[in-house]
């Protein structure tokens, strides 16, 4: 029960990421303002381990393999997506077509078992539902 919770607070949280870098990219560019945001999640992370962690920092260059490592570089598209999606879509129809993007690519990984995520067969009721909020995207649009 709470993952379910953690998992609200952090669609919550992205979505208001997502407004807020949208917002400073006003003030400056767009790269910029991802540079700032990664640069403060960093400053974030490294007070947080400070406080409750103290493992070592190294030991994240032992994971296998070595691309994943590259969430970070990710994280700075998923950044400069954001902003331009909200920019061009404004903040409803952005996030609503970035988590079913989420979803669908999520299930296509468990599908494959991708990245060394544990296989998980087709099921027809994930299938639908997906596609129900598909079609709950195409409804909002409507006009």
């Amino acid at each position: 029960m709470i993952g379910f919770f953690i998992a609200l607070i952090s669609g919550a949280l992205m979505s208001i990421q997502g407004v807020f870098n949208t917002q400073v990219t006003k003030s400056s560019s767009i790269w910029s303002a991802s540079a700032f945001v990664q640069f403060t999640a960093l400053i974030v992370c490294l007070g947080a381990w400070l406080f409750t962690d103290r493992s070592s920092l190294t030991k994240v260059f032992s994971v296998e393999p070595k691309y994943m490592l590259l969430g970070g570089a990710i994280g700075a598209f998923i950044t400069y997506t954001v902003i331009k999606s909200m920019e061009l879509l404004g903040p409803a129809k952005a996030v609503m077509l970035i988590v079913i993007a989420q979803l669908i690519v999520a299930y296509v990984i468990e599908l494959f078992g991708a990245f060394g995520v544990e296989k998980e067969p087709w099921e027809w009721r994930k299938g639908i539902g997906m596609a129900v909020a598909i079609a709950g995207i195409i409804i909002f649009k409507w006009k």
